[in-house]
């Protein structure tokens, strides 16, 4: 009996994912594969974007054989992903021109800090949401654009793509029919006004962009062009829904109500609070963007970004080698002395939300003579709820609102002391899903949901969530979060 199913591709930092949705939401099979980090120096960090576009050309027939369905099944796709990693091409050929800026990259400080000095960083903020940072792709692509041999001269000929990764692929999969983004991807750009959602000619200029050479700014379920992965199938799917990791993610998790939050867990974290239709401008160091667009009607959300989480874990053992693998930090972190007051503040390439400081550097601090293995690995993992928490605080400050839930996603959500520490430290509940692929899912159920398969009241309740709620003794609470802010003072007071 045939079934129709619904491609998610999530193209995340350290890999590309492929999923298959069958007609009822429930997810059929997935398939990865990595990609390769490049790390040089002076910490750059970069990606090759046309072995990620191979890649996703590998996954679909990978995910296919695996879910043993016929592949005319599919009958449209949707594409998540990583946000402010930002890429150029030529257009003639969609090859890349050099590798792209992965998000955590700060190479580019040196133009946000210009334009910072020459006094634009209110003007900027004021339009976008988003202060000035080598963060975001605005000060990235205008890097690749002044650095990058010959990428001056082919700008002002028009014969260059840039912008996010959604709009690269989307150019490579329709064969440059297609060059279009959505409101979620062109909101983190630091080029896109919030007010009059579209680019901005002023900001561009600051930056060196011409802004009529980015891509077509659409609804987030809009028809972004149509495609047979390089021939593999037989007739072209449409892509009918594309969003950033994080939005979708809050789309996926149902965060569909002003108020709602959700917290991704990946190499960084994205923490969302869906604000409704009315533009917040933060006060305490968070951003504002677009959730996303649908049917000519956009909603906007506070979001605190975090460079390094689930990156923390990676350091841990493939820098000091203090673990063979994520599995073991758990029980290390409940066998380790619960006195011990070791912090980290993770600050491998500057802090970002609530603080956005640039050169801050990392720091262990608070460390005793019994401080060991156990206790640094447990600090480590206690770092990644401390930061999320500043970030909650901030909301609800910038918000006016108790936030009395938050629901979490990604792969350090299976780590139980970590969710009831997150939990403890926030004193809401904590609602971690049964599936990871929230992001991946959330743009496929906006495709879904787009091509009439999906019912949107219903295709959201497939979700089995595990419940954490807070159970630490305030005091306990307000010791553990005073020690923490300590730690962060010694890298951010000067």
């Amino acid at each position: 009996m045939s079934d129709n199913y619904v491609l998610g591709i999530d193209q995340s930092t350290q890999g590309t994912k492929a999923l298959l949705f069958n007609k009822k939401g429930i997810l059929t099979a997935r398939c990865d594969l990595p990609h390769k980090q490049y790390v040089n120096e002076s910490g750059w960090v970069s990606h090759d974007g046309n072995e990620i576009y191979e890649n996703v050309l590998k996954l679909v027939p990978l995910v296919v054989k695996k879910a043993g369905i016929d592949k005319k099944e599919i009958v449209c796709m949707g594409i998540s992903n990583q946000r402010e990693t930002s890429i150029a091409w030529e257009k003639a050929s969609g090859k890349p021109i050099a590798p792209a800026i992965v998000w955590q990259c700060s190479r580019a400080k040196d133009i946000a800090e210009k334009l910072e000095k020459d006094g634009y960083n209110l003007m900027v903020r004021e339009k976008t949401g988003i202060p000035l940072s080598p963060y975001f792709p605005a000060s990235k692509i205008s890097w690749l654009i002044n650095n990058i041999e010959g990428a001056r001269k082919k700008d002002q000929e028009g014969e260059l793509g840039y912008g996010t990764m959604d709009s690269y692929l989307i150019y490579r999969l329709t064969n440059g029919a297609s060059y279009k983004t959505d409101y979620s991807n062109a909101s983190r750009t630091q080029l896109f006004n919030l007010f009059s959602l579209s680019w901005d000619d002023v900001i561009g200029k600051i930056f060196g962009i011409n802004i009529r050479n980015l891509a077509e700014v659409c609804d987030s379920n809009a028809e972004f062009g149509t495609t047979d992965f390089n021939g593999y199938l037989e007739d072209k799917i449409p892509i009918l829904g594309v969003m950033g990791d994080s939005h979708g993610a809050l789309f996926g998790q149902g965060c569909h109500k002003e108020g709602m939050v959700k917290a991704t867990y990946g190499t960084g974290s994205s923490i969302m609070m869906n604000i409704g239709d009315k533009l917040i401008h933060s006060r305490h160091g968070l951003v504002t963007s677009l959730a996303w667009g649908f049917n000519g009607k956009v909603k906007y959300v506070l979001e605190g970004n975090l460079n390094y989480t689930g990156a923390v874990i990676s350091w841990l053992k493939d820098s000091v080698g203090l673990i063979e693998s994520a599995s073991e930090v758990e029980e290390l972190a409940l066998s380790a002395n619960p006195t011990d007051r070791t912090y980290l503040v993770p600050a491998f390439t500057g802090l970002g939300a609530p603080y956005w400081k640039n050169d801050a550097k990392a720091i262990i601090s608070g460390m005793s003579r019994t401080t060991g293995r156990a206790e640094i690995v447990k600090a480590a993992l206690d770092c990644i709820a401390y930061q999320i928490t500043d970030v909650i605080a901030a909301m609800a400050e910038d918000a006016g609102v108790t936030i009395s839930g938050l629901r979490v996603d990604g792969g350090p959500t299976r780590n139980k002391y970590l969710m009831q520490l997150q939990s403890d430290l926030t004193g809401i509940p904590v609602q971690a899903p049964d599936l990871e692929e929230l992001s991946g899912m959330g743009a496929a159920y906006c495709a879904g949901i787009r091509y009439g398969l999906y019912n949107e009241k219903d295709i959201f309740n497939n979700i089995n969530r595990e419940l954490f709620q807070p159970s630490m003794t305030l005091s306990e609470k307000e010791q553990k979060y005073k020690g923490w802010k300590e730690a962060v003072s010694l890298i951010t007071r000067n």
